[in-house]
């Protein structure tokens, strides 16, 4: 009668084998060892992107962009990740929220007087009223949803499945109230106004409002630091990210926290939406093609680590942008899709994710 083989694989080998293939796979588990393979796939592309007849200078140009790009995955990713450090579960309807914070400043700028154009930028000074606008609005929507919505179903103690279906659920109303009230067609901020073009060292070649862009973005990244690292609020948050029940238990009013991270999610996606509808048009459907890049870049930082999500976002978007030196830029997702399942293969909780012991 034959015996089944129970033992483990590398069980059967000598001892001096078996830990070297256990520190191998230890390296290959690291955060330099899943660095070191996305330096690796970047530089294959601009190897790429050289021999499909692209110039060094449009590559270094393609790389600025993938800057400003990422910079705008950024602000949703990281919105993503403190939604789901505190509630965890996959917001599948932050997308549509990124879509409705750029039509909320496509609202709001024609109520405003139209001044010049804010050289070397595109736009005027209503933009920046627009986009302090159409933050808290966002973010206010994001806090009736989750109090309409998941707030019934967090008493309930409902399973994380019914959480990510009210989640898709509600991306689907949203995008659907977008239709109703702007209706399908693309819109820009200023049609026909010139976006004028500023000549970098290295023969790059950038429009200044992608410079605003990237600026304004890490500016934002950098104020959710100084929330997250040096307030009460940022605290408490971290406090019931690691364990709500303890939280609750040493005093923090955990409903509080709850708001107070879905109005800064919001306003993060409403700032990303609009950066992005800057730099190119406005769309009902523009957050759902950028919803994989940005889960991409929560999973690949590490999930409900934002810092994580902003390294993985940069990452995604010269990974994009440069891609396009040698694919269709159709493919743009399925390159955040690849890095991502990369990561999952390699190191499954991310560049900045805690290792589970």
């Amino acid at each position: 009668m034959a015996v089944s083989d129970t033992r483990k694989p590398g069980q059967g080998l000598p001892a001096d084998q078996r830990r070297l293939g256990e520190r191998v796979r230890a390296f290959i588990r690291t955060r330099g060892f899943l660095l070191g393979t996305f330096v690796v796939i970047l530089i294959a592309m601009y190897v790429a992107g050289l021999i499909a007849g692209a110039s060094a200078q449009h590559l270094l140009a393609l790389t600025a962009w993938g800057l400003m790009l990422g910079g705008i995955i950024a602000l949703g990713s990281i919105g993503l990740s403190l939604v789901y450090g505190v509630l965890k579960f996959p917001n599948f309807s932050h997308g549509a929220l990124v879509s409705l914070g750029a039509y909320v400043g496509y609202t709001v700028i024609p109520l405003l007087p139209q001044g010049e154009a804010l050289s070397p930028f595109s736009f005027g000074y209503e933009f920046l009223v627009a986009l302090v606008v159409a933050m808290p609005v966002v973010g206010a929507v994001a806090v009736a949803i989750d109090r309409l919505v998941y707030r019934r179903l967090r008493n309930t103690g409902a399973h994380l499945v019914l959480f990510a279906m009210a989640s898709l659920a509600m991306a689907f109303f949203v995008r659907s109230m977008i239709y109703l009230i702007w209706g399908p067609d693309f819109h820009f901020y200023y049609p026909g106004r010139a976006n004028p073009a500023l000549y970098l060292p290295f023969g790059m070649r950038v429009r200044a409002d992608q410079l605003f862009i990237l600026v304004l973005a890490f500016g934002l990244v950098a104020a959710v630091y100084v929330l997250l690292e040096w307030t009460r609020m940022g605290k408490a948050m971290r406090a019931t990210a690691d364990n709500p029940h303890l939280a609750q238990i040493r005093g923090i009013n955990t409903e509080r926290v709850i708001a107070w991270t879905w109005m800064l999610g919001g306003g993060l996606a409403a700032a990303g939406g609009i950066m992005y509808g800057l730099s190119s048009q406005l769309r009902p459907e523009m957050g759902f093609w950028l919803l994989l890049p940005m889960f991409a870049a929560t999973i690949m930082g590490g999930i409900g680590n934002p810092y994580g999500a902003l390294s993985a976002a940069l990452i995604i978007g010269i990974a994009h942008q440069v891609s396009t030196s040698f694919l269709n830029p159709t493919y743009g997702p399925a390159v955040a899709f690849v890095l991502m399942v990369l990561t999952l293969l390699i190191r499954p909780q991310g560049l900045l994710g805690r290792t589970e012991r």
